[in-house]
């Protein structure tokens, strides 16, 4: 069975006008995905829209590695676009448009149930930064304290973090989940106010998270069913 995850990540974020959404939707839902899917190296996708954070909208592309970004399929694609991705493209009608590419840091290696994994229900995406000289830290509690906590919090799925090599902060957390209200769900707001005194008194005050982060998403294609 071919895998559905690897080791590359790209996420699309972005803002439009009210007058322009419908078509964008369409425009992204029946063309550019599909479009996209049809790359060596892309293994799947899917749409999400925010119900807390932003920018509201998000397509997130699961790349064998980061590299299927700059093949020749990819960047053909690019620098030839249809007629109507030169109308509706988040880069042409965007308000807000955020477009990172990011390889996977952990897991350290895929695990087979990963690999296997279908687009989730609902993400909540964390995208921030931190001092450069407590990155070692930082990634340590979060890779090793922090996450294996997230085990047995109901409806939550998996987590993985991913480092930016196009854009910005520097780190993403992509955490899965059977759907948004887990996001609300008490142990979930437990695991959050929770870590290490390292954790909490070193790292937290000074992670700088983008604006809108954490976002908290709802799939929209391929349609919940």
């Amino acid at each position: 069975m071919a895998d559905k995850k690897g080791r590359g990540l790209l996420m699309v974020f972005a803002d439009v006008p009210a007058e322009v959404e419908d078509e964008f939707n369409r425009w992204y839902d029946e063309e550019h995905i599909p479009e996209r899917l049809s790359i060596p190296g892309v293994l799947n996708a899917a749409r999400y829209i925010a119900v807390r954070g932003g920018p509201k909208y998000l397509a997130c592309y699961e790349l064998s590695e980061a590299t299927a970004w700059h093949s020749d399929a990819w960047q053909y694609h690019l620098n030839n676009p249809t007629e109507w991705s030169q109308r509706m493209s988040p880069g042409i009608v965007a308000t807000v448009y955020i477009r990172n590419l990011y390889k996977l840091i952990h897991p350290g290696e895929v695990p087979e149930e990963t690999a296997q994994g279908d687009m989730s229900p609902a993400l909540l995406v964390g995208r921030m930064s931190v001092p450069v000289e407590i990155e070692s830290q930082f990634n340590n509690l979060y890779n090793h304290d922090r996450l294996p906590q997230t085990q047995g919090i109901p409806g939550y799925i998996r987590a993985r973090r991913f480092e930016a090599v196009m854009g910005e902060p520097k780190f993403i957390t992509v955490h899965e989940m059977g759907s948004v209200e887990v996001a609300d769900s008490p142990e979930w707001r437990a695991w959050g106010g929770g870590g290490s005194d390292a954790w909490r008194d070193t790292i937290r005050p000074q992670m700088v998270h983008a604006e809108g982060s954490p976002g908290v998403y709802t799939r929209t294609l391929p349609p919940i069913s």
